[in-house]
């Protein structure tokens, strides 16, 4: 074993790579298209979880807890199992290898659904009794006196999406078929099998980086944010 530092070896730290990495595949198109779908997934998922949350803890209807039990269920379930089911109906719509198609099984969560509506339920009802009596519909009760009183329930929520959905690969991987549609995590794959003498490690792993970083950073930047959010959601 040679104890020598990198110069006498013959070689310095360079950023090469994450350049070669750049130039040899569309990163460019591959955050976009991560950033699109990051983004439609989470603003759609925060519509219906409000909805459906207030739903659970405010109102009564028939069926309310065998349809909240379904819910539950489906967290257990592991969204690798409705692959199959889900591709085929992708191909029914014919929208098949399109950043829709990456997104629409994620419309909906359970675990927000869930986690919200715990939220709801802490809020007390006086509060919506007093906005009734102000004259307020059920979406101005929700707009003015749910949303602002559940915000780190909501910043809690965005994280865990957001980071989920940049960090997905296998639905992706299965529904798209062309860099216009990839987003990082597939366009990565694709990339590190592109080389017909094999992949090129250190390229691969500058690409990698690629995929890291944003959250990496996202994260030392907010992370007394990111820590109270889950403190104040009651998550341990």
């Amino acid at each position: 074993m040679a104890f020598k530092d990198s110069s006498e070896q013959g070689y310095s730290l360079t950023f090469r790579n994450f350049i070669d990495a750049w130039n040899a595949a569309p990163f460019g198109q591959y955050y976009l298209n991560t950033i699109i779908i990051v983004i439609a997934i989470l603003s759609v998922q925060l519509i219906t979880i409000t909805l459906a949350a207030y739903a659970f803890a405010r109102m009564n209807f028939i069926a309310k807890g065998f349809t909240f039990m379904l819910i539950l269920i489906q967290i257990m379930i592991p969204s690798d199992v409705l692959i199959y089911p889900n591709s085929n109906t992708i191909a029914q719509l014919g929208i098949y290898d399109t950043k829709l198609a990456t997104t629409i099984p994620y419309f909906i969560s359970a675990f927000g659904i869930f986690l919200l509506r715990q939220t709801f339920k802490g809020i007390p009802y006086e509060l919506e009794e007093a906005a009734k009596m102000e004259g307020c519909s059920r979406l101005q009760i929700i707009r003015n006196v749910y949303i602002p009183l559940a915000k780190p329930t909501y910043l809690a929520f965005g994280l865990i999406s957001v980071s989920t959905q940049w960090s997905n690969f296998l639905w992706p991987l299965i529904i798209t078929d062309s860099d216009e549609n990839r987003p990082l995590t597939v366009g990565l794959s694709m990339f590190a099998k592109a080389s017909d003498s094999g992949a090129q490690w250190g390229i691969v792993c500058a690409g990698t980086l690629f995929i890291i970083f944003p959250l990496l950073l996202a994260f030392l930047l907010f992370q007394k944010q990111f820590v109270s959010s889950f403190m104040q959601s009651g998550i341990k």
